[in-house]
């Protein structure tokens, strides 16, 4: 199990959307409804769970960043005024 920053995999990323298995079982209309992954693999689910709650994106402390960065330069433009 990850603790911490997830680092971002674009190979991943697109072989998770272009998988064989995917296609097939979204033509055929075997996909269950969001939130049942506890009855389809509670495994699964229990992992992912856990694994979501326990680490974060990279880019979430990014726009944190960003955020304290854009509120320091307009609390600077604002005392010159």
């Amino acid at each position: 199990m990850k603790f911490g920053f997830r680092i971002p995999n674009l190979n991943k990323r697109i072989a998770a959307r272009t998988s064989v298995k995917r296609l097939i079982r979204h033509s055929l209309g075997f996909k269950a409804p969001c939130g049942m992954g506890w009855i389809t693999n509670p495994k699964k689910a229990l992992y992912n769970r856990v694994y979501n709650r326990t680490s974060s994106g990279c880019m979430v402390v990014l726009m944190m960043w960003l955020g304290l960065l854009f509120c320091f330069i307009l609390m600077v433009h604002v005392s010159l005024k």
